[in-house]
């Protein structure tokens, strides 16, 4: 059996290293997946930190349970190179985009197909070992996805950030007010989910945003309107020009100010759905959440099912790609200070 190569976590808050292993072999129905890309995202930065920012100088520990060293990584898409015993040999071959967010297959969530809820999960990249390696065992080959004729980058970066912003869109869908839609924060996930909007909403778009580089890109991807949530008097521009708020926001950056900001630009009787990571905390007076009638609903990830609807919706061509940059996987550690530094627009996919 060949060697693997890993961009490895040996200490929280360190840089990645490489490390080198055996490849491992499959049982049951787990499958080898030589990987081709695997994208880099937001959460592996809060991964490699071993904690996420509660607020008010709290911090969650996220190394619970996880043994170094570690692969990240979780936006996968490569070739089928092994199967186990009890799976499909037709499968070695073919090439698949991988879902990662895997439950344990035995909890009262797993079983109505809410895997992504799971408290004992198998998560790539997350509790398990991921794709920033040259390969990946994933536990069953139903987690693989058919991308063909979409490129493997698209496909890749599906599996979190188009889960994450498919999911997130979709908890907004056939609500009985629908005059608009804002989204917040334009990193990979928020680009890719202004491509899903304009494929799943018939009412204009409108994005916020702190990077004029990313305004921009949006506004060249489809999006309405563009709105600095820094500008002087920004919030009272808004509330005029669209007579009274945004019916409907989805809040990819996920901070104090990003939360701040969402209700004071929703209309009455809104919805915002937040799905950032940033962290922080936020609050709100309770007489305020009664008056505007507003909900808020937070959400990570999607399910496998929903896995399946967005490729199928993306395979149709009724998605474009957003902004991808390829890098090389040995350069991984500086794409995350790059990422960490504010300094990417789009999504980094890194290549074997």
């Amino acid at each position: 059996m060949p060697l693997m190569r890993r961009q490895s976590l040996v200490k929280f808050d360190a840089p990645l290293c490489e490390t080198i292993v055996d490849t491992p072999a499959p049982r049951g129905r787990e499958v080898l997946v030589r990987i081709e890309r695997c994208g880099l995202c937001h959460s592996d930065l809060h991964i490699q930190d071993g904690y996420a920012d509660i607020g008010n100088g709290k911090r969650l520990d996220t190394t619970r349970g996880m043994t170094l060293p570690f692969t990240l990584g979780h936006e996968i898409a490569g070739t089928v190179e092994e199967v186990g015993p009890d799976g499909t040999k037709s499968l070695i071959g073919a090439r698949k985009a991988v879902f990662p967010w895997i439950g344990c297959g035995e909890c009262p969530d797993c079983a109505h197909g809410d895997e992504n809820l799971c408290a004992r999960n198998r998560f790539l990249g997350v509790s398990i070992d991921g794709g920033f390696a040259t390969h990946v065992l994933v536990p069953d080959e139903k987690y693989l996805l058919d991308f063909d004729p979409l490129p493997i980058n698209l496909a890749a970066t599906l599996m979190c950030s188009g889960a994450t912003a498919y999911g997130a869109l979709k908890r907004l869908v056939d609500r009985p007010r629908q005059r608009n839609l804002l989204l917040i924060g334009l990193g990979g996930v928020g680009m890719m989910g202004l491509s899903f909007a304009k494929a799943m909403f018939k009412q204009p778009v409108s994005v916020a945003d702190l990077s004029a580089a990313a305004r921009d890109t949006a506004l060249k991807n489809g999006a309405s309107f563009a709105y600095d949530p820094t500008e002087p008097d920004v919030i009272k521009r808004i509330l005029k020009e669209t007579n009274g708020g945004f019916d409907e926001i989805v809040d990819f950056a996920g901070n104090e100010k990003s939360m701040a900001f969402a209700v004071s630009v929703l209309a009455r009787g809104g919805k915002i759905a937040v799905s950032g990571l940033m962290g922080g905390t936020f609050s709100i007076p309770q007489v305020q959440w009664i008056y505007k009638r507003m909900t808020i609903e937070g959400f990570m990830t999607g399910t496998l099912e929903e896995g399946r609807e967005l490729m199928a919706l993306a395979r149709a061509g009724k998605i474009t790609a957003p902004p991808i940059s390829e890098e090389p996987m040995g350069d991984v550690q500086k794409w995350i200070d790059e990422l960490r530094a504010g300094h990417v627009v789009g999504r980094i996919m890194l290549v074997n």
